[in-house]
């Protein structure tokens, strides 16, 4: 695996960012807003290199643009034919060669989740994610959190309705992460089937305390009355109580409607699709959205209807031109040229490798599936009593059986309290008794548990 150089600076996951560091990158995209053209020596000779594993028109084009406006240059792979993956070449590879003599920062979009955190431990340069299959976005995140910013002047209390595909939408699972580390509420107004994933939720309650919510959304009008709306606010469950009846939290204004279209290309097949949210005029005509701002990623389908391109409301084409200034100051940041980003990175949940066994992860479009070479399984500990660990590449649940501590070498129950004992790095995840006897491990007593 790659070394890290010391000082070194990625864009993974909106988590590498704190709070300060993104207000102060829309401080910089808003000054480059100003004007485009007034940057084009920040960034004079250094090269920004595409790889696109995925096809994409707004984030590739904005990423371009960004760097050619701060001066320097792109090469870029936007088509797998074109590329040595066609041939068999690991992503590994491919970053290692890209970030040799190259490029000096890689933009990354690929269908597998966790590329980009593959990525960034083997290159030599700052890696930024485009989008690593359903799993997170963070620059589009910073665009639409930046859009919030210069149209509201705050997040922090903020209510944002989210409409349409919650499920399947990478967008819409950092925008509500990165809404509740800022102190916002979130409408969850799903279209039937595409509700916001399990896991998704139970991350909001453990790292953010946020308590889903069921909402009463009558005031929404033709845009909830299909779904079954939620309300997830950071606020105490206490203080929640206070306005809250039977019938669910009350939605009286919103601040933001944040529209998605259905992601087909990530659905199951079956994906039913005719009872699709869809907002136009009419839907824009209930009162609790008289002033809110309309927002959407794009593309569009028939989810957003053209009526309302030219209501002042709707700012989702601004949302996309405001997407180069705010790429242009990820960019600068990560390149050193700008006063932005601490020389580490925020603390966030360190991540061990799997010693033993196979790879735990069940998820089928995770990297550590999809390019078993090179990459070595790892996993972070969420929870310890009772234990509980996530993905280190794809963020999804590991299913436990037993687990064994790699020096007394005791297995026990996923559950047992006992594992609270065993430090995060000794934990062997194993499918059942026989590969535990096989791999010498034996079962534990009370007595015989570690000290």
């Amino acid at each position: 695996m790659g070394s890290r150089m010391p000082g070194l600076r990625h864009l993974v996951s909106i988590d590498d960012l704190s709070l300060d560091e993104i207000k102060k990158l829309f401080v910089h995209a808003r000054a480059f807003g100003e004007d485009l053209r007034a940057s084009a020596e920040l960034c004079r000779g250094m090269i920004a290199a595409s790889l696109f594993f995925e096809p994409s028109t707004r984030t590739r084009l904005s990423f371009e643009s960004a760097m050619l406006r701060l001066g320097g240059g792109v090469i870029t792979a936007a088509d797998m034919r074109n590329l040595s993956a066609s041939k068999g070449e690991s992503l590994a590879d491919t970053v290692r060669v890209v970030s040799g003599a190259y490029a000096d920062i890689i933009v990354l979009r690929h269908s597998s989740e966790g590329a980009a955190r593959l990525a960034s431990q083997y290159a030599s340069v700052p890696v930024i994610n485009a989008g690593d299959g359903a799993h997170e976005h963070p620059t589009q995140t910073l665009c639409d959190l930046y859009n919030l910013w210069l149209e509201r002047g705050r997040i922090e209390g903020l209510d944002v309705v989210l409409a349409g595909d919650l499920r399947y939408s990478r967008t819409i699972h950092s925008f509500a992460y990165a809404l509740a580390r800022f102190g916002a509420n979130v409408v969850c107004v799903p279209a039937p089937g595409f509700e916001m994933p399990d896991y998704v939720l139970q991350r909001l309650r453990e790292e953010f305390g946020v308590e889903p919510q069921r909402a009463d959304a009558k005031s929404l009008g033709d845009l909830a009355s299909q779904s079954d709306a939620v309300y997830l606010t950071p606020q105490k469950p206490h203080q929640l109580s206070l306005f809250t009846d039977a019938r669910g939290f009350a939605v009286a204004r919103v601040d933001a409607l944040y529209m998605t279209r259905p992601q087909t290309e990530r659905h199951p097949s079956g994906a039913q699709l005719e009872n699709y949210v869809q907002l136009g005029k009419r839907q824009l005509a209930a009162e609790s959205l008289r002033d809110a701002v309309v927002m959407h990623p794009l593309p569009r389908r028939d989810e957003l209807s053209e009526e309302i391109d030219s209501d002042p409301r709707s700012i989702y084409f601004k949302q996309a031109a405001r997407g180069v200034p705010i790429r242009m100051a990820i960019l600068a940041s990560l390149l050193g040229r700008l006063a932005v980003l601490e020389r580490e990175p925020v603390v966030t949940a360190r991540l061990y490798p799997v010693q033993t066994g196979p790879n735990p992860c069940a998820n089928p479009t995770c990297i550590s599936r999809t390019e078993a070479r090179h990459v070595v399984p790892q996993y972070k500990v969420s929870s310890r009593l009772p234990l509980r660990v996530h993905c280190g590449f794809c963020s999804h649940e590991v299913a436990l059986h037993l687990v064994g501590c790699s020096t007394t070498r005791h297995w026990h129950e996923p559950d047992s309290s006992e594992l609270r004992k065993v430090r995060p790095d000794h934990l062997v995840f194993l499918a059942d008794a026989a590969e535990a006897e096989r791999l010498g491990f034996v079962a534990a007593t009370r007595e015989r548990s570690p000290a």
